[in-house]
């Protein structure tokens, strides 16, 4: 591969960042590890998420949701297709596009693109000189079945294959996500639980050998009766409860694997979205003065049949995501 120009070092930083984990530690969820970690899975690939924080394991009638936990997909949202585009910061654009649809017994079938386009970058070899440019990107394709078992349990199953590629290495895996998903809907409650990106390589940057972010989520959702609001709660990176916020004390520590979200509902047609993740507001945090860094807002609005959702999520003095979903048949 050739050397690059200070681009492609802000480039590095941003998969190194990720979402708040470490530059030292090694590839690990929500999102971040290194060059050969696939980290384009860890950004949100919904607006709605997003705004929560990523506290979405639990969120059932979102198609979207099949990619924190594949059981969530159910008849609540079959046919009913999101789209997602993410400006991410130093020109880094993404998206994803999730469907659905029920087939009786059989079960939920769902799938899903996830992309990442990382721009343009200027080679220079070992000598500095210029040797044109080179572009990088990637995309994992997954597809998934969630079934019911009686009144409250779905459980569910994805595949998915992922290709990256930085000028002219590439990289290739193949994974699964496993998930079972409980839910009472008298308390109007659900708890969620997954396990994320276990596989293998099949295909290495050179002697590279990629390493999957492979995460461990409980979540949980819950709407309260007498106010109009839901509140979401997810544990993740729960194979790695020894890891925290580098250099943070025993509470950064516990909070380092929590994200929390809420979601209040004015009407049938508007909602207004707050997320924090605690890793990400002390890792991205650059200044000592009050860093919005791990805060996330965002709102949707329904109007049949079409449903638009916006989240803005802060990374301190690297900028901020924006983020916006497309769903049809709301």
């Amino acid at each position: 591969m050739r050397l690059v120009s200070r681009r492609w070092f802000l480039f590095a930083l941003c998969l190194l960042v990720g979402a708040g984990t470490p530059l030292v530690r090694p590839a690990t969820a929500q999102p971040g590890g290194d060059l050969s970690s696939f980290p384009f899975l860890q950004f949100e690939p919904s607006a709605r998420s997003a705004a929560l924080a990523g506290s979405f394991g639990a969120v059932a009638g979102d198609v979207s949701a099949l990619f924190y936990n594949p059981a969530t997909p159910g008849p609540a949202a079959s046919q009913r297709p999101a789209l997602t585009y993410i400006n991410h910061v130093s020109d880094i654009n993404a998206g994803a596009l999730a469907y659905s649809h029920t087939l009786g017994r059989t079960g939920t079938l769902s799938g899903g693109l996830r992309f990442a386009h990382w721009g343009e970058f200027d080679g220079r070899d070992e000598n500095g000189v210029p040797t044109g440019t080179f572009s990088a990107g990637d995309v994992a394709a997954t597809v998934g079945l969630s079934r019911g078992h009686g009144d409250r349990w779905r459980y569910g199953a994805n595949a998915n294959v992922i290709y990256s590629s930085i000028d002219d290495v590439n990289a290739a895996a193949l994974t699964a996500d496993l998930g079972v998903l409980y839910r009472l809907p008298a308390y109007q409650l659900s708890v969620g639980a997954s396990v994320r990106h276990l596989g293998t390589a099949i295909n290495n940057f050179g002697a590279v050998s990629p390493r999957l972010p492979l995460d461990v989520q409980i979540s949980l959702s819950k709407r309260l009766a007498h106010i109009p609001l839901l509140l979401s709660l997810t544990g993740y990176d729960l194979q790695n409860l020894n890891d925290g916020v580098l250099g943070g004390s025993t509470t950064d520590h516990v909070l380092g694997h929590l994200t929390v979200g809420g979601e209040f509902f004015l009407g049938e047609a508007v909602r207004l979205r707050l997320g924090y993740n605690h890793r990400r507001s002390r890792e991205l945090a650059l200044n000592d003065r009050l860093d919005l860094a791990g805060l996330s807002a965002g709102f949707g609005l329904d109007i049949e049949p079409v449903g638009v959702d916006y989240a803005y999520s802060s990374w301190s003095d690297l900028g901020g995501l924006h983020q916006f979903t497309l769903r049809i048949g709301v």
